[in-house]
């Protein structure tokens, strides 16, 4: 037993000396060296890193001053990490107009402000209105001399913006204020937007005001191919109503293919019922039938309609091909009876 009492005492003692030397290592001058070294360099770190975006925020403000907003577009990118959009020299008057203050936005135009400041790219005030379909503001920017057809470094006009919000008002009294309704192929287009996220009025409204129905961008295809990739059944119903061609998609991407990638049946039959080619292949080679996923509903209605149309549809189908584009009101003016009439409009 004495021997355990002193084999402890002895094992105990060594652990306060090996705490006690331990403490002493920590107080001693070789570990505040090296504490003083870490926090210097993380110092260092930090204040080389806060230069830098000191530096590139100065060179940002150099290039708006000299108008070259894409470089300043650019380097705020990498300021703020890469957001598609920087606020950085956005204005009071954007907030109001984004916010659908009306009586404040009037307020600083009457101040003096510039209804025509941009942010770093190139977002104004009436982009800001249409996009949250504040149509008051957007008319009182118009008013006092907005730019209408202002783009952004993304290449959005206001009128883009509205077709994107859906608002149909916007889209009126930007017209009404002269935009361009259709744009360079290579610029953001407002019926393609329209159509993607089936705002039907404002769809409608660009082709009351000449858009080329059969506009195609070679991202998007034309207006029908995107409403059938989207699956927007209301859209594809009015274009294909008013004229828009049933197998014109995007290059040798049919609407028809686009439409046997996703779920919806009645996109499906609708296309068929206007005359869409089951037989067109694609760059890849392969039909709408072809992509269409085994066994589901969307391939059981393409297997439907491979076989011959009726002959009343070849008739109907034959009529409005002669008629045009403008088969729509060409038939009204021919003086029908009434069934066929209905008939010929898909009624």
């Amino acid at each position: 037993m004495s021997y355990d009492a002193n084999y402890n005492s002895v094992k105990i003692f060594s652990r306060r000396n090996l705490c006690r030397e331990e403490a002493k290592m920590e107080d001693g001058p070789a570990f505040y060296g090296f504490k003083n070294i870490f926090l210097t360099m993380f110092a260092t770190f930090f204040f080389f890193k806060l230069l830098i975006k000191v530096f590139l925020a100065l060179l940002t403000h150099f290039y708006i001053v000299k108008g070259n907003r894409k470089e300043a577009a650019r380097i705020a990118e990498e300021i703020y990490g890469g957001l598609s959009d920087c606020w950085a020299d956005r204005s009071p008057l954007h907030e109001a107009a984004a916010q659908g203050r009306l009586l404040a936005l009037k307020t600083l135009i009457a101040q003096g402000i510039n209804v025509n400041l941009v942010t770093i790219n190139r977002v104004s005030s009436l982009h800001e209105a249409c996009l949250g379909g504040h149509v008051a503001c957007a008319k009182a920017l118009l008013e006092n001399g907005a730019h209408v057809n202002g783009l952004t470094v993304h290449g959005a006009t206001p009128l883009f913006n509205a077709c994107c919000s859906g608002s149909a008002a916007c889209v009126n009294v930007l017209l009404e204020f002269g935009a361009k309704a259709q744009l360079e192929v290579y610029l953001a287009s407002p019926i393609h937007e329209a159509v993607k996220r089936g705002h039907r009025e404002c769809m409608e409204i660009l082709l009351a005001n000449n858009v080329n129905i059969e506009q195609e961008i070679p991202q998007l295809g034309t207006p029908l191919y995107v409403a059938c990739t989207y699956q927007r059944v209301d859209c594809v119903k009015k274009l294909l109503e008013l004229g828009a061609s049933v197998d014109h998609g995007r290059w040798l991407d049919t609407p028809l293919h686009a439409a046997a990638r996703q779920s919806s049946v009645e996109v499906i039959n609708l296309l068929t019922e206007y005359g869409a080619n089951l037989k067109l292949r694609n760059s890849q080679g392969k039909s709408a039938l072809e992509l269409a996923a085994p066994k589901s509903s969307v391939e059981q209605a393409l297997l439907l309609h491979e076989g011959p149309p009726a002959l009343s549809q070849l008739c109907r189908l034959c009529v409005r091909k002669c008629l045009g584009r403008t088969c729509h009101q060409a038939i009204y003016a021919l003086g029908l009876p009434e069934p066929l009439e209905k008939f010929l409009l898909y009624q």
